[in-house]
């Protein structure tokens, strides 16, 4: 490259870089790519398909293993598939915050899920998303049918704590939604 200043012609040398240095890089670059997509592909194998999530019909009775319990309310992960919302009650969100028009409970956000683990399990774990892994006995559900999302709203027992929306809201960690609780009664 030539560039005139003043009567003065300067010159200035473009460094030579060599094609292996180009090859070097390129194919770091593309074992960096191939490592992310490989990772990705791993990830998205061990990640539960929300299309895989069925919703159980008004009605129908249910088994729920517990996987993972996201807040005080649910969902609870099942192994057999659903994804329940405990009916009738409501919790606190993980922020501490309660949505419009919902009940909202004086208890710690946080002690409430935790409270839930309790109720349904044993904590095992926290996934990537933040969900509390557990491991519990089957609990019997029955579904009041699509509670918004991917998940069911059902009344469940298990045979750990007997009715959890009835444990949970007694203990004070959720709140009575009346709009759902209608005559559920508790044991």
């Amino acid at each position: 490259m030539k560039v005139v200043f003043l009567d003065k012609m300067l010159t200035f040398a473009r460094p030579q870089v060599s094609s292996e240095y180009f090859a070097k890089r390129l194919s770091r670059i593309l074992l960096v790519n191939l490592c992310a997509i490989l990772l990705a592909f791993i990830f998205a194998l061990n990640t539960p398909s929300l299309a895989d999530t069925p919703i159980v019909p008004d009605g129908h009775e249910f088994l729920c293993t517990p996987t993972h319990v996201w807040d005080g309310d649910g969902p609870i992960w099942c192994e057999e598939g659903p994804r329940v919302r405990l009916s009738g009650v409501n919790a606190r969100e993980l922020d501490g915050t309660c949505g419009f028009n919902k009940p909202c409970p004086n208890a710690n956000a946080v002690e409430a899920r935790d409270a839930l683990v309790a109720m349904v399990g044993e904590k095992t774990g926290i996934d990537h998303y933040g969900h509390i892994m557990v491991t519990g006995p089957t609990m019997r559900c029955r579904s009041v049918g699509h509670a918004g999302g991917k998940r069911t709203a059902a009344w469940c027992v298990s045979p750990k704590s007997g009715d959890i929306s009835c444990a949970m809201a007694q203990a004070g960690w959720v709140k009575k939604w009346d709009k759902y609780w209608r005559d559920h009664e508790c044991p």
